[in-house]
């Protein structure tokens, strides 16, 4: 007979306990009781109970918990766990792979739209690796095949885990003592034929040594095909006013704003061209994945177990963007370029801000090089897409590894013990191809004839910028010359050593049967993250169109936490206590960038009668701030903006003012010049390239912790007259003070201009506003676009930011058992009450943002009001699932809604009707050792709302739509089929 210790056996009866843990702590997709059953009595080291270390399993805790639990992750037919979790309610999206421009190849975790920095993923209660110098970590890491369910806490949870927990933690947990082989295939394709995916996973594991110990490997294939924007009707054209609008950085060449290349190359004409970029953009991004898990423990003696773990991936993400391009920056440009008609470079010395008279041009026009003292290169602002290049391409490559080993066991018959350490590394590497660099730019414009650079030193072919073709005039050679890869490595590690004790305080409490639960450990942690880049990549302005450099920078900090949780059952059994209990936890950490901070929680649960029971938990959190907000360099990059206040814009064609800006108002004209715009160009400054301006921001080393407070209260009511019924109700609220937050662009813009009147009027322009100081302007547009000359916005990190949400969740669930099975309804949503973003609540001036139910670049991404999955399942005893999931997302509305459409977008852009998708599965046991999932995604083929590309930012608003809230692809068709034996 083989020998287990307590550490090893649960208690008999754990199972309804656990049970009733997993379900009455609340909203969660559909969860078989007998799956759980199963989970909590198997022959596991643990119970891993999420939001708390205490395990004893007649102890609840006060904290709800979502489940996705084994049939959710069947049906869902998942091929990375962001598929899992991202579109349950209360969980904003992420980046994921419906991001293009603005991905960093990950797949990220927001819960409560608080941000993925303030939302922490554990795999079996323990930390992984960071994936980003922002300690954000990658979904794409966890081992799928092996995940048994998903909790995820959203209050609470900081005390247990740590300060970044401050908006909720997921727990991917694994399943143990797996034994046997099983081998899966999921094959996915949409109805347009295109996005496939295909998922290959196998399993083996097997017990050792009487059941002593058991062993497992898990070796997992992922691959996702792209689908282009130019494959959707609404994503074909960038609009704006319902027409296809695109960037002003298009071809011909429009130099100095003001001067576009004729049809014929020999003059210039006003420009009126634009460039659709759209159809060069991903709605799904491609990636390749391979995962390699592996797991051990052995049971030495009883009461001491032995174990380790370990994991890799390898992930190859691929973006794509349209063709590179001169994005309106200065360049040292010539009189003397060949490629110049005199025609041409008369009109252009007349058009600086301080004229160049024409003998002096044709002068200039004549000389022979920069000896030459009648040679001028003048700063020109010159836009034109490089259409010869071909798309942007990008590929982003990470390695990640991650070990365990630890011991655990008993103490004592009430005490155990678990002492582990994990070491990992994840390396990201960014490869650019096709962007171009400005300095070569530059060089092959000083050219001495069509053919020779005036400096041929490294191959240097000249660019010819003044032909009339479209996409046809730039020879190959300067192509190849322009074109040189770009890129940098982004490293992140963690080590952790964590020691624990836990367990309860004797047999039983004072007045109660059930024990004083406690939980008390140590642990120590080293993050380290660094960026080396190449010399193109981390100069500003250097790589074209990529908006920030990427310096080469490092830093590291390390922390030291004591914590300690107590459950303390004060009554049961008694009229008018069924159950009454208190909890508390604390966590005393000192960081070696910000000192010591503690964070605590206190909260309890009453059930006056079996089967209601209400909960409440507070908890205050103190989260330190991460390696990237401090350390990582101040650079200049993009922010969204569809139009400049100090823009002045007229009809191509009639050339009446259709956007006033400063004009015809002399105080707005004095803004824009005191934020460098110069004089001579009032009336003639052009709207954001591609409604996206330069912002500026980087790391802070002066930041100091933020401090968060949550409180949640709520019922669950598992009435005994009603089996098979779960309700719950939590209502929740978060605040954030002291908040590492950059203001949003409308925290500037709106307290230095004032509101649009309409039209481009801004009355309330306010040029002794403090938050015009934080605009700088083009020296030579006054655009606020251009290379490292323009700051644009300042949008710097500080702890001045308030953010602060508040709700409810829900749940109904009801299995009803019938003659052939049983059918089990399962609603779950959140009604979303406010969130709201102050930059500076001490600055009067400033706003509170209220972003629930709207959409633009200061609320992104969506919250809707109201979000709800409703999941009916049809149970054919066990051999037929057959189940449809309703996903239901409330109408949101543009944050600056105009119904007179003053603003230029159409009123259909304003606004979105709530949308409903269906989702279709059946699920069969084929035979014993064989089943067959089929799932129809997206059942009615809904299409996605549109809207202008120029609202809001390129990470969420792509394709005329919010990709990453709304389905793209259409109707799609999955299957999984797998064998176990």
């Amino acid at each position: 007979m083989t020998k287990t210790s307590k550490f090893t056996q649960l208690k008999t009866g754990a199972a309804p306990v656990v049970l009733g843990i997993a379900m009455m702590s609340t909203p969660a997709f559909a969860q078989d009781s007998d799956e759980l059953a199963a989970a909590s009595t198997a022959n596991q080291p643990s119970i891993v109970v999420t939001g708390t270390r205490i395990t004893n399993p007649n102890l609840e805790q006060s904290s709800p918990i979502q489940v996705v639990g084994q049939d959710e992750i069947d049906y869902r037919q998942a091929t990375n766990a962001e598929e899992l979790i991202g579109e349950l309610p209360g969980i904003a999206a992420g980046t994921n792979n419906s991001v293009n421009n603005g991905s960093n190849g990950t797949s990220t975790l927001n819960l409560r739209n608080l941000s993925s920095t303030r939302s922490l993923v554990l795999l079996d209660g323990t930390r992984l690796v960071p994936s980003t110098i922002l300690s954000q970590t990658d979904l794409n890491i966890i081992p799928i095949a092996l995940v048994e369910r998903v909790e995820i806490i959203t209050g609470g949870a900081s005390s247990v885990y740590g300060a970044d927990a401050i908006s909720g933690v997921a727990n991917f947990v694994l399943r143990r003592d797996f034994e046997g082989v099983e081998a899966a295939m999921t094959f996915g394709i949409t109805e347009r034929g295109d996005g496939e995916r295909i998922r290959g996973d196998v399993t083996l594991g097997a017990n050792f040594d009487d059941g002593r110990g058991n062993a497992v490997l898990s070796i997992g294939y992922q691959e996702t095909d792209d689908v282009l924007q130019a494959s959707r009707l609404i994503s074909q054209g960038a609009k704006f006013g319902g027409v296809v609008f695109g960037s002003g950085t298009a071809v011909p060449t429009t130099f100095n704003s003001t001067l576009r290349v004729s049809p014929d190359g020999q003059d210039f004409i006003a420009p009126n061209s634009t460039f659709n970029y759209a159809p060069f953009n991903y709605f799904q991004t491609p990636l390749e994945r391979y995962n390699i898990f592996g797991s051990a423990r052995y049971e030495v003696t009883p009461g001491i177990e032995v174990y380790t773990r370990g994991m890799f991936t390898n992930s190859t993400v691929s973006l794509q963007l349209a063709p590179s391009g001169l994005f309106g920056d200065p360049f040292i440009f010539p009189l003397n370029n060949p490629f110049l008609t005199e025609t041409q470079r008369q009109q252009l010395c007349a058009s600086y801000a301080t004229p160049i008279d024409p003998a002096t041009c044709t002068a200039a026009g004549q000389a022979t090089g920069p000896g030459d003292p009648n040679y001028i290169a003048q700063p020109t602002i010159i836009n034109r897409r490089l259409v010869e290049q071909g798309p942007r391409q990008t590929d982003l490559v990470t390695n990640q590894f991650q070990l365990w080993a630890g011991v655990r066991g008993d103490l004592s018959p009430t005490i155990s013990y678990d002492v582990y350490a994990t070491y990992g590394e994840s390396q990201r590497t960014t490869t650019r191809r096709n962007w171009g660099l400005k300095s070569r730019v530059e060089q092959a414009l000083n050219a001495t004839s069509t053919t020779t650079c005036f400096d041929a030193s490294n191959g240097c072919f000249p660019i010819n910028l003044l032909g009339g073709g479209v996409g046809t005039n730039i020879d190959p050679q300067a192509v190849t010359f322009i074109n040189q890869p770009s890129g940098f490595t982004d490293s992140t590690s963690l080590s952790v050593v964590n020691a624990s004790l836990n367990g309860t305080f004797g047999e039983t409490g004072f007045f109660t049967e059930t024990p004083i639960g406690f939980a008390v450990g140590v642990e120590y942690r080293e993050y380290t993250a660094s960026r080396v880049a190449d010399v193109s990549a981390g100069t500003q302005d250097e790589v074209l169109g990529t908006g920030a450099p990427a310096p080469t920078f490092n830093g590291q900090y390390d922390v030291i936490e004591g914590f300690a949780e107590l459950i303390v059952p004060i009554l049961e059994d008694v009229p008018g206590f069924y159950s009454l209990q208190a909890e508390g936890g604390i966590r005393v950490s000192d960081y070696s960038n910000t000192g010591t901070n503690v964070t605590w929680k206190a909260g309890g649960s009453w059930e006056p009668f079996e089967g209601f029971r209400f909960r409440g938990i507070y908890s205050v959190s103190v989260r330190s701030p991460n390696i990237g907000e401090l350390f990582a360099p101040v650079t200049t990059g993009l922010t969204p903006l569809p139009t400049d206040p100090c823009q002045t814009t007229r009809d191509p064609v009639t050339n009446a003012v259709v956007h006033a800006g400063p004009l015809n108002d002399p105080n707005l004209a004095q803004i824009c010049v005191a934020q460098g715009a110069p004089a001579g160009v009032i009336g003639t400054i052009l709207q954001p390239s591609a409604a996206q301006i330069n912002a500026t921001s980087g790391g802070n080393v002066d930041l100091d912790v933020e401090e968060a407070e949550s409180i949640t209260i709520g019922l669950v009511a598992t009435p005994p007259q009603v089996p098979g019924l779960v309700v719950s109700i939590d209502y929740f609220d978060i605040k954030v003070t002291g908040a590492i937050t950059t203001p949003n662009p409308g925290d500037i813009l709106t307290p230095c201009y004032g509101a649009d009147a309409g039209g481009g009027n801004y009355p309330n322009a306010d040029p002794n506003s403090p938050a015009c100081a934080n605009i700088g302007r083009n020296p030579i547009n006054g655009t606020l676009n251009g290379g490292g000359e323009t700051l644009g916005l300042i949008l710097q990190l500080s702890n001045l930011g308030e953010l602060e949400t508040s709700g409810i969740d829900f749940r109904v669930n009801y299995t009803l058992p019938v003659s052939f099975g049983a059918i089990n309804w399962d609603l779950n949503g959140t009604w979303t009450d406010s969130l709201t973003f102050n930059a500076n609540p001490a600055n009067p001036q400033n706003i509170t943002r209220e972003c629930v139910g709207l959409f633009s670049g200061n609320c992104e991404p969506i919250t809707p009001e109201w979000a709800f999955n409703l999941r009916t399942t049809v149970s054919v005893d066990d051999l037929v699932d057959v189940s449809l999931l309703w996903r239901w997302i409330d109408g949101v509305t543009y944050e600056f809604f105009d119904p007179t459409g003053a603003n230029g977008f159409l009123l259909e852009s304003q606004a979105f009707d709530d949308a409903s998708y269906f989702d279709l599965s059946v699920r069969s046991n084929v035979s014993e050792n064989f089943d067959v999932t089929l799932s129809v995604f997206n059942l009615l083929d809904r299409d996605p709302p549109e809207t202008s590309s120029f609202i809001g930012s390129s990470v969420y608003n792509s394709g005329n739509t919010y990709p990453t809230t709304y389905d793209t692809l259409g109707r799609s068709y999955s299957v999984t089929g797998r064998l176990r034996f």
